[in-house]
């Protein structure tokens, strides 16, 4: 797979893509991350990127040309399956959307960033517009570490265990039921027994278990609509 990231402040995604699974996942070649300073491509000596809005208003507007011409270069070299802009008022971002991605081969994340950018770009360039929340961010950047963090760890490879993402929250509508590690025992807490028992048909049991009381406590709207 790869990414690139297209933005006007990309050194605030570098230490992201630089550590930990996302940067083993790079060295390994399962995934080649790009980012893409829209500066580049900024009109005249100023290499200028935004300018004022028509018909007034506070707040600045990425403009059409820089962004265009930079990813027409970017297309020119491979095909994109989906061509991505992070925007407060696009679809929420959820897991089942993380694997959908994840199947894909090249993508695009647009970062807006000031007041947005020029609807021209949303309404001819832009395939899919994703928001991480109903929350606005100085910029789009974080969230596209976001979105690439969670499709760039359910890549074959990626985990050092693949089952460990199968198993992660939300993968089958319910939250990760608990965890514990050693010692068995400290300051009076104990692991629960059945975890020590071995019995993997009566662990599962037991962690399905979890997994289902945890989500009706905690976010009872995965259940909507299921058999409870």
């Amino acid at each position: 797979m790869r990414i690139d990231i297209i933005s006007a402040q990309p050194a605030l995604m570098e230490s992201a893509f630089a550590h930990s699974i996302l940067k083993r996942a790079q060295n390994k070649g399962l995934v080649e991350v790009q980012l893409h300073n829209l500066k580049d491509y900024g009109l005249g000596k100023h290499r200028q990127i935004d300018d004022y809005q028509f018909g007034g208003g506070a707040g600045m507007v990425m403009m059409v040309e820089p962004i265009l011409k930079l990813i027409q270069d970017l297309q020119s070299q491979r095909e994109y399956d989906e061509l991505i802009y992070m925007t407060p008022d696009g679809e929420l971002f959820e897991q089942k959307m993380a694997n959908q991605l994840s199947l894909k081969e090249n993508l695009i994340i647009l970062c807006g960033h000031y007041k947005g950018v020029d609807q021209r770009i949303r309404d001819h360039i832009i395939t899919k517009e994703i928001s991480i929340g109903s929350y606005v961010l100085s910029g789009g950047e974080l969230a596209a570490a976001v979105v690439s963090d969670a499709i760039i760890r359910l890549l074959p490879g990626v985990l050092n265990d693949e089952s460990s993402a199968l198993s992660d929250s939300f993968q089958d509508d319910l939250l990760a039921p608990p965890v514990y590690t050693r010692p068995a025992e400290i300051n009076g807490w104990a692991v629960p027994e059945v975890l020590q028992s071995g019995n993997f048909p009566k662990i599962e049991a037991w962690r399905e278990a979890k997994a289902l009381e945890i989500t009706k406590e905690k976010r009872p709207d995965l259940l909507e609509g299921e058999s409870l």
